[in-house]
């Protein structure tokens, strides 16, 4: 049995109690978790320089700020998020009240990554907790700090009932998936991701896989060099370089190639002074196997700029290579062929790219099956076999004329929408007064009905007139 059986089962009995879905409490604990953002601001300042020395205003600008703003937009808008929807009704639900209720998942495994440990752990949890979950919460056991940080403060703000961290590592995390949650996010490496979905389909549990990829970025000769190359250096070397949405890689031409080494290199000098080892807003690698992984990598080609390691402090230099040797070995895994043009090298890894997530559903696929249109050849031929008569259609209705109308006055027609729509599902129903007709010996006759209308008509006998009636 996994260890965290029981912890799992106190979640879903706390859930199955209906204690998060009020919104009031779904405020109670969002307002707690703002407190923890407020009072615990220092502590995880030092808990993110301790593990990746990361300047206290990358922590600001990539970790409190996106939990603040996504908090306080949470609590703005919470209310009108709970509401049910209203939505048009079709003609099968005209006699039922049609709207859309949003329900929580249940309990809800959050397992949160080392690159940023608080914005991609905490926002996944806001949005948990705003939609009633439970949630169980994984940080990275990478970052040592922030794990514990994590681990010790954050259940004091939070309903202990209905949320929990845990902090393992792979072997536990891996008996932890094999408990059933209701829903899974997940953000890391595409490989830890194809596990917990493997764990995750044991219990047709969804996810939510926030996984890494590679990030080209194509320069056309036509661009300003001077802010291409800030831009680039900025993104690149932002945490270090260890952000999943780095650019990765540069596109351009041999021309381009000679300009925007240059102005790299003044935008790095600009940014991290020419000895970005004495810098204070230049990072560090996270752990020595990250290190030793991304040093390895610098021996396969030419560097060009930068390049200096230093193992104690898992320093690694702002480097930019070229050479086809480097992206032979460095896009290894991303399908590029080092001699195409730049935009045929961009187009091919676009199109070569891993698509995890299926076609969207298009409704028409349920309507009527694909016609397959004929390259050569007649209806008719022996390979091509003739199409199937079409059906006349019926003759279009007569407009009648309601008894109390004047003989020149007729309604206004239907518009073709409203006559295809309304047409099939109108009964019509004519009643005859006066006696019964009297029984006839052999079959009834149908009565005469117009040529052009589908419907029998019975016309009723003429009202007495008030002379006749003596009024």
């Amino acid at each position: 049995m996994s260890p965290h059986a029981e912890l799992v089962s106190r979640l879903r009995a706390a859930w199955l109690s209906g204690k998060t879905r009020p919104m009031e409490y779904r405020l109670a604990q969002l307002e707690a978790l703002g407190r923890f953002l407020d009072e615990k601001k220092q502590d995880i300042l030092e808990a993110t320089a301790a593990d990746m020395r990361k300047p206290p205003f990358e922590v600001e600008v990539s970790e409190l700020s996106i939990c603040r703003s996504e908090l306080n937009h949470t609590l703005n808008n919470l209310g009108a998020w709970m509401k049910d929807k209203h939505v048009e009704k079709n003609w099968a639900t005209q006699l039922d009240s049609a709207f859309i209720r949003k329900d929580p998942y249940g309990v809800v495994l959050i397992i949160g990554p080392w690159n940023y440990p608080i914005n991609l752990l905490l926002v996944p949890l806001i949005g948990a907790i705003a939609a009633g979950n439970c949630v169980v919460m994984k940080p990275s056991e990478i970052t040592r700090n922030v794990e514990r940080l994590v681990a010790e403060t954050l259940p004091r703000y939070l309903d202990e009932d209905c949320f929990a961290v845990v902090t393992a590592g792979v072997e536990e995390t891996t008996r932890l998936l094999e408990n059933k949650f209701d829903y899974i996010f997940f953000t890391g490496s595409p490989s830890v991701g194809r596990i917990v979905m493997t764990a995750a389909a044991k219990h047709l549990t969804p996810v939510t896989l926030e996984l890494g990829g590679k990030n080209p970025c194509y320069v056309s000769d036509s661009c300003n060099v001077q802010n291409v190359a800030r831009r680039v250096a900025w993104g690149r070397f932002f945490n270090a370089g260890q952000t999943c949405v780095a650019p990765d890689y540069v596109l351009c031409s041999v021309e381009m190639q000679e300009k925007l080494l240059p102005a790299l290199r003044e935008a790095i000098t600009e940014f991290y002074s020419p000895n970005p080892r004495e810098s204070p807003d230049f990072g560090r690698i996270v752990g020595d196997r990250q290190f030793q992984r991304v040093q390895a990598l610098l021996h396969s080609g030419h560097t060009a700029i930068g390049g200096q390691t230093d193992a104690g402090e898992r320093y690694i230099g702002g480097e930019t290579g070229a050479g086809a040797d480097e992206q032979r070995r460095l896009l290894r895994q991303r399908h590029h062929h080092a001699h195409d043009d730049p935009l045929t090298a961009l187009r091919r890894h676009w199109a070569e790219r891993p698509r995890p997530l299926p076609r969207s559903f298009q409704l028409r696929n349920l309507l009527a099956p694909a016609v397959r249109a004929a390259s050569r050849g007649r209806p008719g031929d022996p390979q091509h076999p003739a199409l199937p008569a079409l059906r006349p259609a019926p003759p279009p209705a007569a407009p009648r004329r309601h008894r109390d109308q004047a003989p020149g006055h007729l309604p206004p027609p239907l518009s073709p929408a409203a006559a295809i729509i309304n047409t099939p599902f109108r009964f019509r129903f004519r009643l005859r007064f006066g006696p019964a007709p009297p029984p006839h010996a052999g079959p009834i006759a149908a009565p005469p009905n117009p040529p052009s209308s589908p419907f029998p008509v019975f016309s009723p006998p003429p009202l007495p007139s008030p002379e006749a009636s003596g009024q």
